[in-house]
């Protein structure tokens, strides 16, 4: 309603100033000077508004330091994962089967609840906003926010989970082109498998580490070493093989950043024991 009123203040002053140029009363020409210099008062005000409300939000975000995604405190070395919140609830999406593999993967994870917080007439809660769909899923790769996986082979009804432990998986691959190449069918894994920066959950400010599997999820193994941010993964076909970088906290200030050492690895898919092998692309 204010920019409307500003508005149709200026679309009446340019009628005035035109009565004004041809009848030339002078009242009409103070109130004239008077409009437009409580329109030069408005605006400049809103400018100092618009001004203030800006240097008030940079001071807000130069008050938020960035988390650190480690935290070294020997005392806090122990602290366990909080408890499930109650308005979580554990939710499976329908399963899916990677082309040419004979294995259904079950995603499983929390299915939050956010209740509107509208009361209708009678006191109870409106309709709660969720969504049943907690995984999106490609023709080869799983991504999501994921507590776990789960293996059916076809044909049985036991359903085995991925792992027994706390972990947040973000994404979960199926190397096709190689696992057909070297006949041995094999997942790739990016989560969270440590509360690093201690603060009693997994999450997305902890350290990203790097899993393999085969497809049925047996032989879960982390091939990142710990503590060690993953950076990114890529697959070379024609030496089956696996290249990975992950960035170590070399000066301890929990962060990852230009000052920390980044390691370059690698993994031939066709061995057995699925052994990491580091090598040096930069030196000399």
């Amino acid at each position: 309603m204010q920019g409307y009123s500003i508005l149709k203040y200026k679309q009446d002053l340019v009628c005035m100033n035109k009565s004004v140029m041809y009848f030339s009363f002078p009242f009409l020409k103070m109130i004239t000077f008077g409009l437009f210099f409580n329109i030069k008062i408005i605006m400049r005000t809103s400018h100092f508004v618009c001004i203030g409300i800006s240097l008030l939000l940079l001071a807000s975000c130069k008050e938020e330091t960035e988390k650190p995604k480690v935290i070294y405190d020997a005392s806090k070395a122990g602290r366990e994962l909080t408890k499930a919140d109650s308005t979580q609830i554990k939710i499976a999406d329908l399963p899916i089967q990677m082309q040419g593999t004979d294995y259904l993967i079950h995603p499983v994870g929390d299915l939050s609840v956010y209740d509107k917080g509208a009361k209708n007439k009678y006191g109870s809660s409106s309709v709660n906003d969720l969504s049943f769909t907690i995984s999106n899923t490609s023709e080869y790769q799983i991504t999501g926010y994921l507590q776990n996986l789960k293996f059916q082979k076809i044909g049985s009804d036991s359903i085995k989970a991925l792992t027994d432990k706390p972990v947040l998986i973000q994404t979960a691959t199926y190397l096709k082109t190689v696992s057909d190449k070297i006949k041995k069918q094999i997942m790739v894994y990016t989560l969270m498998d440590m509360d690093t920066n201690k603060d009693g959950k997994l999450d997305v400010s902890d350290i990203t580490t790097l899993y393999l599997s085969k497809i049925s999820g047996e032989k879960f193994t982390k091939v990142s070493v710990d503590f060690q941010e993953l950076i990114d993964w890529n697959l070379i076909e024609s030496q089956n093989r696996l290249y990975f970088r992950t960035a170590e906290d070399t000066n301890k200030n929990g962060k990852f950043d230009s000052k920390d050492v980044v390691h370059y690895s690698y993994i031939d898919l066709a061995t057995k024991d699925w052994e990491v092998k580091t090598y040096s692309p930069i030196s000399n």
